[in-house]
């Protein structure tokens, strides 16, 4: 969606279609809520992905996100920075090797708890910075510099005319509008208003998971329901998307 189709959508919401002007909201914060909001919406569905590329270096154990370099394609359709990893490869010959992830606290003590550690091809990593400023660690310590592909979730930049790209995808650009308005509800002192257009917005993410999960495999992205949540907690079965 264009910048000025998501300001459009937001001023119907806070009933407010009138001219820049003399209006309660201006476009310069309206665009500055929507941003916000997209960025917001990335996060909660992981919808904004790519195929990026990491180079690791020979002797070096620690990466930062802003390291990885995303695809030019991505580049191009308006991707920004990466917010979190899915997985990690490491090219060998004419192909790639998995790599196994490990939560933080394992890793560290069964990985970086050794006085003497080893070199190689790195076979498992595991995060710990968070966020945009995210790190990431390798086992073993690379014995030679190897190019790694990354499935990455980022960020969309940030938009700034109708001629900035959109990377966030349908259906989640449904949700932007209610996110926008509820962060200029905030700033007009209308919490009530407010936290109805932040109770719409969650709707619209998590209804943009269901209808984009694949049917046959529902659980392999995220935000799907836990499917054993109902017997952990001694209810019916839970209804199934696309079911």
């Amino acid at each position: 969606m264009a910048l000025t189709a998501y300001v459009a959508a937001t001023q119907r919401l806070l009933q407010n279609p009138l001219p820049v002007t003399g209006s309660e909201y201006s476009t310069a914060d309206l665009t500055t809520y929507i941003n916000t909001a997209r960025s917001w919406a990335a996060g909660e569905g992981r919808c904004v992905r790519d195929y990026s590329s990491l180079t690791l270096a020979a002797g070096t154990r620690t990466y930062a996100f802003s390291s990885i370099t995303v695809s030019a394609a991505g580049v191009t359709a308006g991707i920004g920075s990466v917010l979190n990893i899915d997985a990690l490869w490491v090219n060998v010959g004419a192909g790639q090797v998995w790599t196994q992830t490990r939560p933080w606290p394992w890793f560290s003590l069964y990985h970086l708890n050794n006085p003497a550690p080893q070199q190689g091809q790195p076979t498992m990593w595991s995060q710990f910075g968070q966020g945009v400023s995210g790190t990431l660690f390798v086992d073993p310590v690379p014995d030679q510099p190897y190019v790694a592909p990354v499935a990455t979730v980022c960020l969309p930049t940030a938009l700034a005319d109708d001629s900035t790209a959109e990377a966030l995808p349908y259906p989640w650009t449904d949700a932007v509008p209610f996110g926008a308005a509820y962060y200029a509800l905030l700033s007009a002192q209308r919490e009530q208003d407010a936290e109805l257009m932040l109770n719409r917005f969650k709707m619209f993410v998590a209804q943009a998971r269901r209808v984009s999960n694949s049917d046959v495999v529902p659980n392999s992205y995220a935000q799907h329901p836990d499917m054993t949540l109902s017997n952990k907690l001694g209810l019916k079965s839970l209804p199934q998307s696309g079911g």
